[in-house]
């Protein structure tokens, strides 16, 4: 019997905007046609309760490609060792989960509606979290390999990684 952590899905790192003050990206699964902030995008748009909370995200992503993602806009999720974050810092019924590698590389992963008191207790949050450490794991092994090169302000692969 396969558990959902025995099947593997394949995931590349997409370009979403490379402003002078930080490249955002986003991943995409091959068995999905948009990235995973994209998704998230489109759960909450249409949702008139929460569609406000939804534009504010937007807006800070916004203002996170004019001014960097510093740390003031960001609320730490994962573990100690890792880079998740989420936005937003302020109250608000969602979260958008990310990777937050430096001021001036930001990973966007997907999110949801937090209804318990931590992403943990949640199937869904926990899920997008573990996505977002998993593949910052895989980030890691291909800079060791050399098959992903981060420098300042970039990511550069051509890799598709097995999560």
């Amino acid at each position: 019997m396969h558990t959902k952590e025995d099947i593997m899905s394949e995931v590349e790192l997409i370009l979403l905007n490379d402003t002078g003050n930080c490249t955002l990206y986003s991943i995409q699964f091959a068995t999905e046609s948009e990235s995973e902030y994209e998704r998230f995008y489109s759960k909450f748009i249409e949702d008139a309760r929460l569609n406000p909370d939804l534009l504010r995200i937007v807006q800070v992503v916004d203002r996170i490609a004019d001014q960097g993602a510093l740390e003031r806009f960001f609320r730490y999720e994962g573990k100690i060792n890792d880079s998740v974050v989420a936005l937003p810092v302020l109250k608000s019924k969602l979260r958008l989960y990310c990777l937050r590698l430096s001021d001036t590389i930001l990973i966007l992963g997907n999110g949801g509606v937090k209804n318990s008191r931590t992403y943990e207790e949640d199937d869904s949050l926990r899920g997008y979290v573990l996505t977002l450490q998993k593949f910052e794991e895989l980030l890691k092994e291909g800079q060791r390999d050399g098959s992903v090169i981060i420098t300042e302000k970039t990511i550069d692969t051509d890799k598709t990684f097995e999560i």
